[in-house]
């Protein structure tokens, strides 16, 4: 492998410790010693225990315990990419709009903000979904926000799914708390603690399969994903990591999270029955024998939709941050590819930034 593609790897190793894409985990399997739940939430899934604590107290999957050891990191860090080559000619951005009317009625909609970050709007309520407004501490982000973000007003929930600097932005979550004081901050258990410590704004915190205490005419749910959690070295999985189900104005809406592939999407398919939509992560899976704990590849991405029986299918996790192998257009193009063939059953609704998906 030649030398600048190793120096290349190794900072990015280095900037993955800041950004919480991978852990350095202890090489043991985890094992679940313990249950937990917020008491003063309704657990809407029958018969589940609650949120498992491995014997280190910390979170973990309930299926496909993660273990992520140095070996791995390191296999990844050092091994040739075979699509280096076509990377570096990809010339693929993804296409923003240029939008800030979207804010300006109370119709129904979907707008994709970039990477994770969603603006939803049901019945009047407004959400955000992982705000993520400027670029990480490390790498460049490749598409512009297609609207300013001082336009984020009248914000009634702003839903953080883990501590993921990618999904859990400080500067977003400050910016947002001061221009919507009575905003409500939903997220998974124990992640009101560094919440807390940029905003004043009222948090809730859930575990897997907890419905929130909401005062509006909404239900909004947190689901398992398959993933994990940090913000640095010392703090691996002490935080909870989900997706979101929000319910209003006789919509169901899915936000499937950061996540790998697993039976919870077919749970949570049968949990609710009538998805319209279902946001579902389809980027950053690349070399996939590294990456697929975490992260969907597209046919997984399309797999996992198939179990929730979601009316249409968005996908997300690409095109903004250069966080895999794989060229930052190849997640659409196999997409495209899967939907001509006809293997993507109901609707494949790929969105521009800043497009507005009406419902």
């Amino acid at each position: 492998m030649k030398r600048k593609s190793l120096i290349i790897k190794s900072l990015t190793i280095v900037g993955v410790i800041f950004t919480g894409k991978f852990m350095f985990a202890k090489e043991k399997k985890p094992i679940v010693k313990k249950f937990i739940s917020n008491p003063d939430l309704k657990t809407i899934k029958p018969n589940w225990n609650g949120t498992p604590l491995d014997q280190d107290g910390l979170f973990m999957n309930h299926e496909f315990p993660l273990v992520q050891s140095f070996g791995s990191v390191f296999k990844w860090m050092t091994e040739r990419n075979p699509q280096r080559e076509e990377k570096k000619k990809d010339t693929w951005r993804i296409t923003v709009i240029k939008n800030d009317q979207f804010v300006a009625n109370n119709a129904d909609k979907i707008v994709w903000l970039g990477h994770a970050s969603f603006y939803i709007q049901l019945g009047g309520i407004r959400i955000l979904i992982d705000p993520v407004f400027g670029k990480l501490a490390v790498g460049k982000r490749y598409s512009e926000l297609p609207i300013a973000p001082e336009k984020f007003t009248e914000i009634d929930f702003v839903l953080v799914s883990h501590a993921h600097y990618d999904h859990c932005d400080k500067d977003a979550i400050k910016l947002l708390s001061k221009q919507n004081p009575d905003a409500q901050i939903l997220t998974g258990l124990k992640q009101e603690k560094l919440l807390g410590s940029w905003t004043k704004n009222k948090i809730h915190s859930a575990g897997w399969y907890q419905q929130y205490n909401l005062d509006k005419n909404i239900e909004i749910s947190y689901l398992p994903s398959r993933n994990w959690a940090n913000r640095g070295l010392n703090d691996v999985n002490e935080t909870l990591w989900g997706g979101f189900m929000i319910k209003a104005n006789n919509k169901i809406i899915y936000f499937g999270g950061d996540s790998g592939y697993g039976s919870h999407f077919k749970d949570i398919g049968e949990l609710f029955p009538n998805i319209d939509v279902a946001l579902i992560g389809a980027g950053a899976y690349s070399p996939v024998w590294f990456m697929s704990p975490n992260h969907q590849e597209p046919y997984d991405a399309v797999k996992a939709f198939h179990d929730t029986k979601a009316k249409i299918l968005v996908p997300f996790h690409y095109g903004t941050f250069d966080a895999a192998d794989e060229p930052l257009g190849e997640p659409e193009k196999i997409l495209f590819k899967l939907n001509g063939e006809g293997k993507i059953q109901n609707q494949l609704q790929i969105l521009k930034l800043g497009e507005v998906l009406n419902l």
